[in-house]
């Protein structure tokens, strides 16, 4: 059984015992997620969301929270001797899935 969950402004396609990484969820390590944004649930009998499956949850344990690769942005314009480095990590929360209640 699988399912496609929103978070972060996502779309993510998981299954039980999957680990995902997803934007940074403010839930301690340990703790039990819910993810309520269901659109569609595949398996033996399939649903499918308009927009969302209603009464579908995923239910997730938060594993650990990390910063992405950095990536540099430069910025520069050509023959006026400007020039701005700047660097980013993305936060990010890794999550296993433990359940999909459809």
């Amino acid at each position: 059984m699988y399912a496609i969950i929103e978070t972060g402004g996502k779309q993510v396609k998981v299954e039980e015992g999957q680990a995902i990484y997803v934007e940074k969820l403010d839930a301690q390590e340990g703790e039990t997620v819910t993810f309520d944004k269901v659109l569609f649930v595949g398996g033996d009998n399939v649903k499918v969301g308009n927009p969302l499956v209603e009464g579908a949850t995923v239910t997730a344990k938060v594993e650990k929270h990390g910063r992405g690769k950095k990536i540099i942005v430069f910025k520069y314009k050509p023959k006026k001797n400007y020039r701005r480095k700047q660097g980013h990590r993305q936060p990010y929360t890794k999550v296993v899935i433990e359940k999909i209640n459809a």
